[in-house]
């Protein structure tokens, strides 16, 4: 499944419109490196996509085996490391209105890395670029 994205970026220092489909978002960079602050820079929403598809992933699970739980919370840190071309994701996840045991807990954290994103950051990834 190919998805497309289309970013538009004007004179206005960074402020980026983003759509895909019919949807909109803006982002931009913060005013200490010449943006404006007025969206998520791009390192946010990398960090965004992990944890949204994270929590989703996980609600399609326990909805399906109608565990009782209330909330999912997935806090994602990304630190960038450009000089040895290193990334590391910290994923902390918690549930709020469950308790569960070493065996859901298990089966829950298996269920987390194999959210779509996950999976695509751990896999090879080739970027083709085209200028037309």
């Amino acid at each position: 499944m190919a998805i497309t994205v289309k970013a538009s970026l004007g004179k206005e220092k960074y402020y980026t419109e983003v759509v895909a489909g019919e949807n909109t978002l803006i982002t931009d960079e913060p005013i200490d490196n010449g943006g404006g602050n007025k969206g998520f820079n791009p390192f946010e929403i990398l960090a965004t996509s992990l944890a949204s598809c994270t929590a989703a992933t996980l609600r399609m699970y326990v909805d399906r085996k109608e565990w009782n739980i209330e909330t999912i919370n997935v806090e994602v840190e990304l630190e960038n490391f450009p000089l040895t071309k290193r990334a590391i994701f910290k994923r902390n996840i918690t549930f709020e209105g469950a308790v569960l045991d070493e065996e859901q807990i298990k089966r829950l954290r298996t269920i987390a890395d194999a959210c779509p994103i996950h999976k695509i950051l751990t896999n090879d990834i080739e970027i083709l670029t085209k200028f037309s």
